[in-house]
């Protein structure tokens, strides 16, 4: 599957309908006066949200969305009908940007939201609408409004609790492979995967958590080097990093430093986001050996947590990184749970502010 996260359309509402002239023509009804009804709304455009979409594939091949214009008003007033509202389904995940002011328009993140992308404009008045003492029979009526056009940029950034990072052929797929059912290609040399992929682990109280795997970094990716430039943006959204190492690389130490250096750079708060270290491949190396212990001492120090022995292949060491897992994640929604309280009783006493200042200016 071709995976594709950024896309470029061009969306635009439909005009309004124009409003008409009319007058009344029955027998009987002499002067029956103005009867243009008004022209119908335009339709507007909408993003909504699938769960069954993964990329933004679709949008290389058509560009283009435009809504349905309103219908021209008609005699006895009757109102023109309303034009279709287009309808454009988008991955969960997706970030819509205005490509003029690269203002964020919103981010569609559940299945069925809706995100109003290009509004209809307004039909036209008909000339029923003015009438006055002064004017009894009024021979005109507006055009319809055009409906908003823009240029929107669409990134997509994937929605995953844990990312796993690390350099090149540090083993990440076959870690996903081994958590979950994903079943990404490995081989034995770098940049095997040139996608991210997304696998659901189950924890033990039988909810699923997302994980993903990042394509491999190397130095200089947040600047455009590489893959990881492209892919960073995906690990933006995770609450916890998975840091993996290749324990039999030459030097495990200086690859570590690297992808810190990345995330730094990267900016977004990914530098500070929490994160799980972990040597990969410990079935290919003598864990008792001096030079072993000395790089796992090394390593250990740069972390408040504990560092983690694992073998992605043999799947030893898996279940007291998942514990470590649930236990980071758990903290990280308290955090944000007790951040997002704080903020609630802020605004809270904000809006009381402002009725005691109201009630004392009355």
């Amino acid at each position: 599957m071709q995976f594709i996260d950024q896309a470029e359309i061009m969306v635009a509402g439909g005009k309004g309908g124009d409003g008409m002239v009319a007058f009344r023509r029955e027998k009987y009804v002499p002067a029956g006066g103005p009867a243009g009804g008004n022209g119908g709304y335009g339709g507007s455009v909408y993003l909504v949200g699938n769960v069954n979409l993964q990329t933004l594939l679709d949008f290389q091949y058509q560009r283009s969305f435009l809504a349905e214009n309103g219908k021209k008003g008609g005699p006895k007033n009757m109102t023109g009908a309303g034009g279709k509202d287009r309808i454009i389904e988008v991955p969960l995940g997706t970030v819509v940007y205005d490509v003029e002011t690269d203002e964020i328009l919103g981010d569609v993140l559940t299945a069925g939201q809706t995100l109003c992308v290009a509004k209809g404009g307004k039909g036209g008045l008909g000339n029923k609408f003015f009438l006055s003492n002064s004017n009894r029979a009024p021979d005109y009526a507006l055009d319809g409004l055009e409906g908003e056009q823009r240029q929107l940029r669409l990134e997509l950034k994937l929605l995953a609790e844990v990312g796993i990072i690390g350099m090149p052929n540090a083993g990440k797929s076959t870690l996903i492979s081994s958590l979950s059912a994903a079943k990404p290609k490995i081989a034995d040399y770098p940049f095997t995967t040139l996608i991210p992929n997304l696998g659901v682990v189950r924890k033990p109280t039988g909810d699923g958590t997302v994980f993903a795997d990042i394509p491999g970094l190397i130095a200089g990716a947040s600047l455009g080097a590489g893959l990881g430039h492209e892919f960073l943006r995906h690990i933006e959204r995770t609450r916890v990093l998975l840091h993996l190492i290749d324990i039999t690389d030459q030097d495990p130490l200086a690859n570590y430093h690297t992808i810190q250096d990345e995330l730094i750079a990267y900016g977004r708060g990914l530098g500070d986001r929490p994160q799980i270290l972990a040597f990969n491949k410990i079935d290919a190396v003598d864990l008792e050996s001096e030079e072993i212990q000395n790089l796992v001492n090394s390593v250990q120090v740069l972390s408040d947590r504990p560092l983690f022995l694992l073998s992605a292949a043999t799947r030893a060491g898996l279940d007291q990184l998942l514990n470590e897992v649930w236990q980071v994640l758990d903290e990280a929604n308290a955090a944000e749970a007790a951040k997002q309280a704080e903020a609630n009783i802020e605004n809270t006493e904000n809006a009381d502010a402002v009725v005691n200042v109201v009630l004392e200016t009355v």
